[in-house]
């Protein structure tokens, strides 16, 4: 079993519920070994990658499995399962669930569970696709050691709640150092700066590069401007201003940022895959788009990374030559960190980490009375 920061926390709360029988409880569950690996990023603050949509799926089943009472009752092998629709409503309730998707309900936590259990005989969800109702396996709940049966579904509730309170602790601490960067960006830019450059690394919580480097672009090319115009006795200069279009690091479908008025799109990504390169090219018709990557590579060695791998899968050179047409540029953190200095430099830090705040409130639902 890996021991984390957070493993303590379990041990405790187990230890609350079944006293010195507790230990050996931990090392019989699987499904305490598996929240254990899902709560790894509870103290490794704001930039490290939460974990909801499984985990509140499991929460959602079994608060559903101890507000009917069947940890005290025992006969749930004859309830009637819980709606989806009710389920899926609950998940969205809680802290940063409010755009989880179906996915981890249908099939993904089963899918995770039997990855970490290859040789389990159960799985965490079970459900009637014909009458959309949805189960907890009640044999993962309960443990029976020395003739005496455990139900750990209040500890569960417990561990999870105690793993959310812990992340949202995090992130609240991230806005208000965020605030107080803002406040003394003019002071102490150096120590500013370094704080961003902190949030720029390959391991950041992929939301949370997604916000950085937009706020980036945002400053980095609000310094800019075109001139255009209709015709040559009306030629206006514009300066060129970056949207965010859609949730971040949301599985939508959508593009990312998009800049007017030079229409360009821009598609942030962690992965090498060409098969999410093209397929967000796919997207939009074969419209250029410029990739953010959250990686150290260079930029050549990506470009030539997703060539190399689009001649693997795609035979046709004509195909392979349109797809990498499209990929119009590439921005890695060494760019984003080059551009971070050019807005320092030009005395927009302060800006910049207002669009951080602005954004990472949004995105965590976090308020300004919650910091």
């Amino acid at each position: 079993m890996k021991e984390h920061s957070f493993t303590p926390v379990i041990r405790k709360i187990l230890a609350e519920e079944f006293g010195t029988a507790s230990e050996r409880i931990f090392e019989t569950s699987e499904l305490l070994q598996y929240l254990n690996v899902k709560t790894v990023s509870a103290a490794r603050g704001s930039k490290a990658r939460g974990s909801f949509g499984n985990i509140y799926a499991l929460y959602v089943l079994v608060e559903d499995y101890v507000r009917r009472g069947f940890h005290l009752s025992g006969d749930y092998e004859d309830a009637e399962g819980a709606r989806f629709s009710d389920l899926f409503k609950r998940q969205r309730e809680l802290p940063f669930g409010s755009k989880l998707q179906n996915h981890a309900l249908n099939h993904r936590l089963n899918q995770e569970f039997r990855r970490y259990f290859p040789m389990s005989d159960t799985q965490p969800v079970l459900r009637d696709v014909e009458t959309h109702r949805y189960w907890i396996n009640e044999h993962l709940l309960k443990i029976e050691m020395d003739g005496q049966e455990y139900n750990l579904a209040e500890a569960i509730l417990r561990i999870i709640d105690a793993y959310v309170d812990a992340k949202q602790e995090s992130f609240n601490s991230f806005i208000r150092d965020c605030a107080k960067m803002q406040q003394t960006s003019e002071e102490s830019p150096e120590q500013a700066v370094d704080f961003i450059m902190g949030l720029l690394r390959p391991n950041v919580d992929a939301r949370l590069f997604e916000i950085i480097s937009f706020a980036i672009l945002k400053a980095y090319y609000g310094d800019q401007s075109i001139f255009w115009g209709w015709n040559m006795d009306e030629i206006e200069e514009e300066r060129l201003v970056l949207y965010k279009t859609g949730r971040t690091n949301a599985n939508d479908g959508g593009i990312d940022f998009v800049m007017r008025p030079l229409g360009r799109f821009f598609q942030v990504t962690e992965t090498l895959d060409v098969r999410k390169y093209f397929l967000d090219i796919d997207k939009v018709q074969k419209y250029p788009i410029t990739f953010v990557v959250k990686t150290d590579m260079g930029v050549t060695e990506i470009r030539q990374a997703i060539a190399e791998q689009a001649r693997t899968q795609y035979p046709v050179r004509a195909v392979v030559k349109r797809y990498m047409e499209c990929v119009e540029e590439i921005i890695n953190i060494p760019v984003l960190l080059t551009y971070l200095q050019e807005v320092t430099e030009a005395g927009n830090l302060s800006v910049l980490i207002r669009e951080i705040v602005k954004h990472s409130k949004a995105e965590f639902n976090i308020a300004d009375s919650e910091i």
